[in-house]
């Protein structure tokens, strides 16, 4: 096991270090301490690495990841797991705002709540948050999961295309084209496997699910002058 002080090392030979695994793996444990906030952390990983990394992190934490499992033992900044591939991202606190935005694939799990626009213009990954979720989560996203196991906040699903969301609690208010969907056998099936990959007790009967209308796919002539 790789133990890296932050307080004694710079993020860039952190990342330096985590990045070489891919072409050599010589440890595949790692440990990060004294993040103090620091932004870029464990970013831009390809290999089967495990990080764990104790205390807050910044901005941009876990970006691009690819294969890796990365858990956050803290609260993470704006733009957690931003344009994940695959792999896991864990956060065990609060995640700011941009949560898995653009992510393709992968899961991002936090324990808390998030800020504004989580999982904005998504691609393909899967989202489970077992706190609240702010405005405007799922903002234009495409493809893959959001799972809410709390409330959400304003213009859920705004502009969204195929993600399909599934909120616990009250949900504020919908986004344009934004809709509530019927819970079938195959979507309580999906969701089960989401929340016990995410550690989460609760029970699927108990979420709605949300999706798009597909009524801005296509221009209307109609709404020209």
């Amino acid at each position: 096991m790789q133990s890296i002080n932050l307080a004694e090392h710079s993020v860039r030979q952190l990342n330096q270090q985590l990045h070489d695994q891919f072409h050599q793996l010589e440890d595949d444990q790692w440990q990060v301490s004294s993040t103090r906030g620091q932004h870029n952390i464990a970013c831009g990983l390809n290999q089967d690495l495990t990080v764990n990394i104790h205390g807050h992190v910044g901005y941009f934490c876990a970006g691009m990841n690819q294969r890796a499992h990365i858990i956050v033992h803290g609260n993470a900044g704006q733009g957690v797991a931003e344009n994940m591939m695959s792999g896991t991202v864990h956060v065990k606190g609060d995640a700011s705002s941009a949560a898995g935005a653009t992510a393709h694939g992968g899961l991002l799990i936090v324990d808390g709540n998030t800020g504004a626009r989580c999982g904005i213009s998504m691609k393909g990954c899967d989202i489970v948050v077992k706190g609240n979720v702010g405005h405007m989560s799922c903002f234009m996203a495409q493809a893959g999961t959001l799972v809410v196991c709390g409330d959400a906040g304003e213009a859920l699903g705004d502009s969204l295309y195929e993600t399909v969301i599934f909120v616990k609690g009250k949900v504020q208010s919908l986004g344009a084209d934004c809709v509530e969907k019927p819970v079938t056998k195959k979507h309580l099936t999906q969701l089960k496997k989401l929340l016990t990959s995410a550690g989460a007790q609760d029970d699927p009967s108990h979420f709605k699910r949300y999706g798009s209308a597909r009524q801005l796919y296509n221009f209307k002539v109609d709404n020209s002058y």
